[in-house]
């Protein structure tokens, strides 16, 4: 009893070794044209692992027996690829070695997203709803997005990012009676983001675009302010009718890397009539 005790001791200290091994045992050797006669256990050999991470068998026997300290990023990524680990195996991967996810170093594809996700979006009929990359690009909307914030189908793809929509796009910002407030916010939260992910090409072209563009950008990203875009309140004033108070809501898309969906709810129910009063005009208009 006191050895298995022991065992099982060892074994929750060495959380990344036993992780290892239990996906080592998983793979099958036939898969990679390995043989599989004489062997006394299930899965790779521990030096067949290393082979395919182009590591020492001493260093990868070290790392599973929970020596040798905390292996790199890019070591990390070859074990990743060796032990054929899905995105989310690899992500606890890293959070096992660095208490942390893996940075994003470059924002997902800007095409758009799957029918399915887009059909979430429809379904929010009565609230402006949008999901956005890694690099704030707009990547889908819904009909109530168009109507109440803007029709982001008439633009460009190049138009289509928040950042640039918030600080060079006149009539937007004429619809946002605390576009200040909400120019401040924006910017910190991308900073924050980019802490998180990784600046990637796009995102520096972006933000040096975007100094050159914009003096209020530039002295907003001079501030090195940094918030959570979590949840909040906005109010927008469309060019017909009153105006607006939304709560919005960003939400993480589990499987999809770098995307994130923005909702904004009607604080009431007379909010809510307006924007159903405006998505009537907008199909009327259609």
């Amino acid at each position: 009893m006191i050895t298995n005790a022991g065992t099982i001791n060892r074994e929750s200290e060495n959380l990344l070794g036993t992780y290892l091994k239990e996906r080592r045992s998983r793979l099958d050797p036939a898969t990679f044209d390995l043989p599989t006669a004489r062997r006394r256990t299930p899965g790779l050999r521990r030096e067949e692992v290393a082979q395919r991470a182009h590591v020492s068998v001493t260093w990868y026997t070290w790392l599973e027996q929970g020596r040798g300290g905390a292996p790199s990023a890019d070591m990390l990524d070859r074990l990743a690829r060796a032990l054929v680990l899905e995105e989310t195996e690899r992500e606890h991967l890293y959070l096992l070695a660095h208490g942390r996810p893996p940075e994003v170093k470059s924002p997902v594809r800007t095409n758009g997203v799957s029918p399915r996700m887009q059909r979430v979006l429809d379904a929010l009929e009565s609230s402006p709803a949008l999901i956005k990359d890694a690099a704030w690009n707009v990547v889908a909307w819904n009909e109530a997005a168009a109507a109440v914030l803007i029709d982001y189908g008439t633009l460009s793809p190049v138009e289509r990012n928040v950042l640039r929509l918030v600080f060079c796009h006149p009539r937007l910002r004429a619809q946002l009676p605390d576009w200040e407030q909400i120019a401040s916010f924006v910017v910190a939260t991308f900073r924050a983001e980019l802490a998180r992910t990784g600046t990637s090409q796009q995102t520096q072209a972006l933000i040096e675009a975007l100094s050159r563009e914009s003096p209020e950008f530039a002295a907003m990203w001079r501030n090195h302010e940094v918030r959570k875009h979590g949840e909040g309140i906005k109010r927008v004033q469309p060019e017909v009718g009153e105006s607006i108070a939304l709560e919005y809501s960003s939400f993480a898309i589990d499987a999809q890397v770098g995307l994130s969906m923005v909702v904004y709810m009607p604080a009431t129910h007379a909010d809510a009539e307006r924007v159903k009063a405006l998505v009537t005009r907008r199909r009327a208009l259609a």
